[in-house]
């Protein structure tokens, strides 16, 4: 239950998978697969090549690109870097064997630095030439080389006992953990290090082994858990400053709050103190003398000083060509994960900061410098799709795209024209040119890579359409609808109601390697995804609705959905069924004791069930903070605690009656895999059908190809079985 889990799928497996398992016995390649007809299938999708990081050499007529490649017979996967032209001519296979390399960066036009075994190395842009830079027993994590080449960034874990006190040296095989305080798990494991940035001298072919550690003696984690990458930091244009990403807390302060900040590391101060490093965030600002957390929550101050304040998260920071202006991500909010990310430009000349995205009524989720240090590219959803936009100084804002797909990341390639990954419902990640014009009639969109054409042409594909639904309060809704491949008009098909997580990411044209559109209407079923309450894109107003509100008008558009899908002639409505995870996996709980007959089977990933238990069971209490409002236990609660408990799905399992499948990952620590057995439980003791897929070593996802396969065929299966 994190926005960031709207993270491209394709990216999160690359991190996940990971790219510390450098020792691959089998050098795993890219697939080529023969099908047995124009169906996509499990094995087809996992045999699909996922495209992750990408770097436009300085002179932009190269790109370097990570590949990951998976192999459901050894259930792993292989990182590969490739080489390529501009204009995506000319590809070339970097990659010689089984190790992962990753992580390409250039150091100039015929060089570039990668990882490999949790070092650095470089070679030439043919792939030769290659030597080892660093030397620190495989404990590099990711790097960032200086402008100049002098200097380097090098992420590396350190020891934390802070929280979990370190055993005795005397039990050596003791399994136990004292645990102090909260955050003593994060995501999918037991905090028991931390991330530091290290600075490294570069001197010819080497890294120098005498490193300097930005956070010396301090507990805190630079990136952040769980997702942060060397993506927050950012070298200034000179090699004398460095801006980064932390949250200046531990233990119960770090789990109830979202307040991340910026600073400016300095190279050239006299010392390692604290005051080397400048908060950009709360430069010029007055804190409230309160609670802050209660205070912002409240909003008693006017709305200049809340956004000045910058006490929600604030990441990923990124210098102007000029060094003039550093811009970054800026939640206004503390405790509150789905605020709307405004894009925030301090002028360090005038110790100024200025907030450029204020008319786009969306976040911002990724962006890029153009060369005139005036100009910023950006990417935000705005009515279901992530399209390209621009913004000034001044805050005016161009929509320069308007496709039916999901821009995930971009960057300049060379001084006019930018490089992007694009993916979309019917579509995996690839490489695209943009050359952006004055409108979006002027921006030309070019595809410079297509990594999986051998399999998609085998393919028969679904088709997309919109349709706006009047909801039960009088509004419009967007809703997508995929219609299964080879669609015959003539026939009824079983349809499926997808209920979205986060519970405020985006229902946009996203591709996933488990919750598909494109496998799930291959199967034969017509897929109904409405962008309902709570999810950006569609103004503030419609985002924040869903908060404090779980069960009220969300719920309702869900069913608005659905029935309005329901009277198309090609819908069977007496074969619905209804699908979902995280928040998505609430939603099918929760309509399973209100759903009043609709759906003939459920199925939830990774749900919550109990959401009493989940208040102390999540790690990340600021999310049950500002979604319950209040704690179960006190006996004043608000009325939107009172609410929320009493509309807990646990508390309406006496009106179950339809066949339900949940799966969960028992390393899930966002939600714990006790509320899926839990759901589970109650439904065979209240005699109904019921299935329980657990996965003892996966997470909030499922990441390893042989249980991938696992979850498809299950899903399958169990929708054949009563919608079928």
């Amino acid at each position: 239950m994190n926005k960031t889990m709207t993270i491209a799928t394709a990216t999160l497996l690359m991190m996940a998978c990971g790219t510390k398992d450098n020792s691959n016995e089998v050098n795993i390649e890219k697939q080529t697969i023969q099908l047995e007809n124009d169906r996509m299938t499990p094995e087809a999708l996992w045999a699909m090549a996922r495209i992750g990081g990408y770097s436009a050499s300085p002179d932009g007529q190269h790109v370097v690109f990570q590949e990951g490649y998976y192999s459901v017979a050894e259930n792993k996967s292989h990182q590969v870097l490739w080489m390529m032209n501009a204009d995506g001519s000319g590809q070339k296979q970097l990659t010689t064997d089984a190790d992962n390399e990753t992580d390409a960066q250039w150091l100039d036009e015929e060089t570039i630095a990668f990882m490999k075994g949790g070092e650095v190395w470089k070679m030439k842009l043919d792939g030769s030439s290659r030597k080892q830079l660093s030397q620190t027993e495989g404990q590099v994590e990711g790097f960032m080389f200086s402008p100049d080449r002098k200097k380097v960034i090098l992420l590396k874990s350190i020891p934390f006992h802070e929280i979990i006190k370190e055993n005795p040296a005397d039990l050596p095989k003791a399994t136990g953990r004292l645990v102090t305080d909260l955050m003593y798990r994060h995501w999918d494991h037991y905090v028991e290090s931390i991330q530091h940035p290290f600075i490294g001298s570069v001197s010819g072919d080497a890294i120098a082994a005498d490193l300097t550690d930005i956070l010396e003696g301090m507990p805190f984690e630079c990136p952040m858990e769980p997702f942060g990458g060397i993506e927050q930091l950012a070298w200034s244009t000179d090699s004398k400053k460095i801006a980064y990403t932390c949250r200046v807390k531990t233990g119960l302060e770090y789990s109830i709050s979202t307040d991340s900040d910026i600073f400016l590391y300095d190279l050239e101060a006299e010392d390692g103190t604290i005051e080397k490093n400048r908060n950009l965030c709360k430069e010029g600002v007055d804190l409230p003398e309160s609670d802050p957390t209660k205070t912002l929550k409240n909003q008693p101050i006017n709305a200049q000083e809340l956004k000045d304040l910058n006490v929600g998260y604030d990441t990923n920071p990124k210098f102007s060509p000029d060094g003039r202006y550093v811009a970054w991500l800026s939640m206004e909010r503390d405790g509150y994960e789905s605020d709307r990310n405004r894009l925030c430009v301090y002028d360090l000349q005038e110790n100024t900061k200025t907030y450029v995205t204020e008319s786009f009524d969306s976040g911002v989720d990724d962006f890029c410098w153009a060369p005139d240090s005036r100009t910023i590219y950006y990417i935000g959803v705005w009515h279901a799709t992530e399209n390209l936009y621009r913004t000034n100084l001044n805050g005016e804002v161009v929509q320069l795209t308007n496709d039916w797909a999901d821009f995930g990341s971009l960057q300049m390639l060379d001084d006019k024209q930018l490089l992007a990954e694009r993916h979309s419902f019917v579509a995996p990640a690839d490489l695209y040119v943009v050359t952006p014009g004055d409108s979006i009639a002027d921006t030309k969109v070019t595809q410079i890579t297509n990594e999986n054409k051998d399999i998609l042409d085998q393919l028969a594909k679904p088709s997309v359409s919109q349709r706006w639904v009047k909801t039960t309060d009088g509004k419009q809704m967007l809703v997508w609808i995929v219609l299964p491949p080879n669609f015959d008009e003539t026939k009824k098909y079983p349809t499926l109601l997808f209920c979205e997580g986060g519970p405020q990411s985006p229902v946009s044209q996203f591709w996933s390697y488990r919750w598909n559109f494109f496998i799930m209407a291959s199967q034969g079923y017509v897929i109904v995804a409405p962008n309902r309450r709570g999810l950006p894109g569609f103004g503030q107003e419609w985002l924040e609705e869903i908060s404090g509100d779980w069960t009220g008008q969300c719920m309702k558009d869900y069913l608005s959905a659905i029935d309005d899908a329901a009277t198309l002639p090609y819908v069977d409505r007496d074969r619905l069924g209804a699908v979902g995870a995280s928040f998505g996996g609430f939603s099918v709980y929760y309509l399973a004791g209100h759903h009043e007959g609709r759906f003939k089977c459920f199925i939830a990933h990774d749900g919550a069930f109990n959401l009493e238990a989940m208040y102390t069971e999540t790690e990340e209490n600021w999310f049950s903070n500002w979604e319950y409002d209040d704690a179960y236990w006190n006996k004043d609660q608000t009325e939107r605690a009172r609410k929320t408990y009493a509309n807990s799905p646990h508390r309406f399992v006496d009106k179950w009656d339809t066949p339900i499948l949940c799966i969960h990952g028992e390393k899930d620590y966002r939600i714990n895999a006790t509320q899926g057995m839990s759901a589970f439980n109650a439904a065979r003791m209240r005699g109904i059908e019921a299935q329980l897929l657990i996965f003892p070593d996966e997470n909030h996802w499922v990441l390893k190809p042989q249980n991938g396969i696992l979850w498809q065929r299950t899903y399958f299966d169990w929708l054949d079985r009563w919608l079928k």
